[in-house]
């Protein structure tokens, strides 16, 4: 069963932010992350009190491979230069059969 990341990001520093953005995509190959989708301009319809600088989504193999990836030394070296110019809510879900 495929696995998904879903991220919404509202990134507070750029600058800091690239440094995230240099890491992240190594640790996403490594486990075979596949980006379905990737949007700066968001609309609202439910939830949200606004919309986030943007949204990604990424496919992964397995649900288990997409709890690897985030929880691997590899992401999480990478996470370290993201949460403190970022904000983000990362939902990781099972696809359907």
């Amino acid at each position: 069963m495929k696995g998904y990341w879903i991220a919404f990001v509202d990134v507070h520093n750029q600058d800091q932010y690239q440094d995230y953005l240099a890491l992240a995509p190594d640790a996403l190959k490594k486990y075979g992350a596949k980006m379905l989708s990737r949007g700066e301009n968001v609309t609202v319809i439910e939830g949200f009190d606004s919309a986030p600088d943007r949204a990604v989504v990424f496919e992964f193999d397995t649900y288990e491979t997409a709890l690897a990836c985030y929880q691997s030394p590899e992401y999480q070296a990478a996470r370290e230069h993201r949460k403190d110019c970022s904000h983000a809510h990362i939902l990781i879900m099972k696809g359907l059969a």
